[in-house]
């Protein structure tokens, strides 16, 4: 395998990098170019309490003009803080699939996650592998994707959403 991974459909585009779209699809998009581009952005977040532990993903998907489009969340059981990053990337790739989004930032706090979906790491865990491939067999599906990570505070009503989810997973009320 030569590390090359495509993610536009042969008969649309030649194949892309994940790196080269990370770098040059939607540099510096501004909120009219977003909109222009038919860009999505989705924050999303995953954690567990404890490793592995309680965990739950949270995402929000904003459509291009900066609306909130979806809220995403989901107990997952026991499991990782990097499963439960993964699941959230897969909730907001199948949603944007069934919503026929055709171009998406994803936005996440895990730089292990965003660095293996960059290819910029590989996935040496037997438990992640799979989510890694699910995740990038749907991304291959979308006409433009891109990773970005961010520091906890870029993404805090995707965590906000992820602690309810755990919350509720574990029985504990949820104030509003």
């Amino acid at each position: 395998m030569s590390g090359c991974t495509s993610f536009l459909h042969p008969a649309v585009r030649p194949p892309v990098h994940w790196e080269e779209m990370n770098n040059n699809l939607f540099t510096s998009v501004e909120p009219d170019a977003a909109e222009a581009a038919g860009l999505y952005i989705a924050h999303c977040d995953g954690g567990s309490r404890g490793n592995p532990g309680p965990s739950g993903y949270g995402a929000v998907i904003e459509d291009p003009q900066g609306r909130v489009a979806a809220r995403l969340s989901k107990f997952l059981g026991v499991q990782t803080n990097n499963y439960a990053e993964y699941q959230g990337l897969l909730a907001v790739l199948g949603w944007a699939l069934e919503n026929g989004v055709r171009r998406l930032r994803v936005v996440s706090d895990s730089e292990l996650m965003v660095r293996q979906m960059t290819g910029r790491y590989k996935v040496a865990s037997p438990l992640l592998r799979p989510l890694w491939q699910d995740a990038k067999r749907l991304a291959a599906r979308l006409d433009g994707i891109e990773m970005r990570h961010t520091l906890r505070g870029g993404n805090q009503e995707a965590d906000r959403l992820a602690n309810e989810a755990m919350d509720k997973g574990m029985g504990r009320g949820v104030n509003k």
